[in-house]
């Protein structure tokens, strides 16, 4: 496709100049250029506004941008790089390339690298951008099933293979409904499952956030990694590392980034055996961040640190001397009475594993949103707590 109508001095200056126009005035507005739709325009518009938040190094001259959908979709910059990591070989392959965040980040190391999207438009925009960019791949616009049919030599059960095969099957169906099962995702893992293994001794698969770790390790085989990726605390990704190689046990990576929160590991058979003691709330309350939360890390959280758990179902902490290093927020805190709240005082409320929801309680005891300090209705071991931030 040419994109170099977008690219004009001319052009480029007046979507600068509209970065901060109420879009949908702009859209009826005639474009001042013949050869560009005011459409066009809108949509480059929307892809820098993104950029600047989601993938900032794509902000140069020359990039072109996707519709919404495929913007949405991308992973964001930090994921990308976090997912990067100590990925060093000779082969890559990304089979559902999209708008190529990911396989720009991780194939960096890369001598080889392949870019298989069967959307013709998405694909010719991510050879453009690549260009830009300076980084050269192999870019084919072809369906995943049929590429991946291609790599069979002639007249054997053999495939091409890859060190490393990257893929993010599609998550939505025709009704844009949201998939969480193996089976509804395109392509079904569990129908190239062994294909895969047959080209690759290290596949990588970024699924959605919601789905349930304890079905992915049941129904595939060989996964010895799972990440769960958050940013600013919001569980972004859930990333399988699949290996040709029989491994006991799953490590699991809990990861918030954009914080200056450490990572927390461990291994998923470890979070069965592990044991919580629990406790009334004491100096300091602890909140796990939302990626230990979806890794189920009730237990090996509290072992770990050596924390007390308020009650085994409120997934809080507690401790008489502050720990450090904790992969979530940590405060400290006193136990207040009801009578003690007054009338339009102001605190950021939270409320786990108690009968009323922070709106309600807002409600009952008319206190207001904000301040510096928070105020924690919980249930421990001793019974209601409310808890105040020091």
């Amino acid at each position: 496709m040419d994109f170099s109508k977008l690219i004009s001095s001319d052009i480029q200056n007046y979507i600068n100049q509209n970065l901060n126009s109420d879009l949908n005035k702009l859209l009826l507005k005639k474009s001042p250029f013949d050869n560009v739709s005011m459409q066009e325009i809108v949509q480059q518009i929307k892809g820098k506004k993104t950029a600047e938040k989601k993938f900032p190094f794509l902000l140069k001259k020359g990039i072109i941008f996707p519709p919404n959908l495929n913007l949405e979709q991308a992973s964001s910059q930090s994921t990308a790089e976090y997912k990067a990591q100590n990925l060093k070989e000779k082969s890559f392959l990304d089979l559902t390339c999209g708008f190529g965040i990911d396989a720009y980040f991780l194939s960096k190391n890369f001598d080889e690298v392949t870019l298989i999207e069967q959307n013709s438009e998405l694909i010719s925009i991510v050879e453009n951008n690549w260009r830009v960019l300076n980084r050269k791949a192999n870019f084919i616009n072809e369906n995943l099933e049929v590429f991946l049919e291609s790599l069979r030599e002639p007249r054997t059960d053999n495939f091409k293979k890859f060190d490393v095969v990257y893929l993010d099957p599609a998550r939505r169906d025709q009704q844009n409904k949201k998939k969480f099962l193996l089976e509804d995702l395109s392509p079904s893992l569990l129908e190239i499952e062994e294909k895969l293994h047959s080209i690759a001794d290290k596949i990588i698969v970024k699924l959605s956030p919601l789905i349930d770790i304890s079905y992915l390790i049941s129904e595939l085989k060989n996964i010895t990694e799972i990440q769960i990726i958050a940013v600013r605390n919001e569980v972004k990704e859930l990333v399988l590392i699949i290996e040709n190689q029989l491994k006991k046990d799953v490590k699991i990576r809990c990861v918030d980034l954009e914080s200056d929160e450490p990572e927390f590991s461990f291994n998923f058979n470890d979070e069965k055996s592990a044991k919580s003691e629990f406790s009334g709330s004491l100096n300091f309350l602890y909140i796990p961040n939302n990626s230990i939360l979806k890794a189920g890390a009730f237990n090996i959280i509290s072992e770990k640190f050596g924390l007390k758990k308020l009650h085994p179902n409120t997934h809080f902490y507690t401790s008489k001397y502050k720990i450090e290093n904790f992969p979530g927020r940590v405060l400290e805190i006193e136990k207040i009475d009801a009578k003690d709240l007054k009338k339009g005082e102001k605190y950021n409320i939270i409320s786990k594993n108690y009968p009323l929801k922070p709106q309600e309680i807002k409600k009952k005891y008319k206190l207001n949103d904000g301040g510096n300090h928070y105020l924690i209705f919980t249930q421990s071991v001793d019974g209601k707590e409310i808890l105040k931030s020091i």
